[in-house]
């Protein structure tokens, strides 16, 4: 990988958990639970158009390392630096990582 494509890789892994935490709470709390589908169309949308459609990212086959990696590192990061109770989070991350073999094992069954 070339260091500018490192570079792009970076500021696309970036750009999502910033725009996350930057706009999806204010979307939910001017528009209610109606923001949080906003915030999903709009951020999730563009950051992926970006990442994915423009080329922002490079990917070198390793398809399941994408933009929830970004998300999960940047936000449990941010939150960490900002005081938040890590002890908290690693239980959702347990969860999240359980959820996600489980989702696996259930694609890997209706293809097989």
């Amino acid at each position: 990988m070339t260091f500018p494509k490192i570079i792009a890789t970076m500021a696309g892994g970036f750009i999502f958990p910033f725009l996350i935490r930057l706009l999806w709470g204010k979307l939910v709390d001017n528009f209610g639970p109606i923001g949080g589908w906003l915030a999903a169309g709009f951020i999730v949308g563009t950051t992926w158009t970006l990442n994915h459609g423009v080329g922002l990212i490079y990917q070198s086959g390793a398809a399941w390392i994408d933009m929830a990696w970004s998300a999960f590192i940047g936000l449990f990061v941010a939150s960490a630096l900002s005081g938040d109770d890590v002890g908290k989070g690693i239980g959702m991350v347990i969860n999240a990582i359980l959820g996600g073999i489980l989702g696996g094992f259930i694609l890997y069954c209706l293809y097989f």
